[in-house]
């Protein structure tokens, strides 16, 4: 038997796909034609935009902010505790547009800009700018959103 628990409090958008054994919270809100993937765990209070892809094993705390267009990729972790464990705690904010790649890390309090990548295994410690890609530990400016476009396009053809 393959189960989700998805809080009858959490609004979700048209054309989800959620899917198995994943988790969203109360007070979600879940934009139209979003892919969450199995055993993606979504907290309480979050807040996901249109055309946003969650993969498997994305852990997603409460208070996270991701905009419209997103990519996160799979075992990524958002934060929402900066010196845990405490009871005051701030989300992560994901602006339209950004990927994170595989296994990223992103410290609680942290925004990622519109456009902008996370590079795979990156540890995000502080905000990242509109349009460019992060990478290593504690992330760093790589390059711009636009070469990593080129990147990509070379990549496919």
């Amino acid at each position: 038997m393959v189960t989700n628990h998805i809080s009858e409090k959490a609004k979700i958008g048209k054309n989800v796909k959620i899917w198995h054994f994943a988790y969203v919270g109360d007070n979600t809100i879940i934009g139209d034609n979003v892919k969450i993937g199995s055993l993606a765990h979504v907290d309480y209070n979050v807040i996901i935009g249109e055309n946003t892809m969650i993969e498997g094993l994305v852990y997603i705390p409460p208070l996270s902010r991701i905009g419209k267009n997103v990519f996160v990729g799979p075992a990524a972790s958002l934060t929402n505790d900066p010196y845990p464990p405490s009871d005051k705690l701030i989300g992560v904010t994901i602006k339209n547009g950004a990927i994170i790649g595989s296994r990223a890390v992103i410290k609680a309090g942290v925004t990622i800009g519109e456009n902008s990548v996370v590079a795979m295994g990156a540890v995000v410690t502080k905000d990242v700018p509109d349009n460019v890609l992060v990478a290593g530990v504690p992330a760093k400016v790589k390059y711009s959103r636009e070469e990593y476009d080129r990147k990509q396009k070379e990549w496919k053809s």
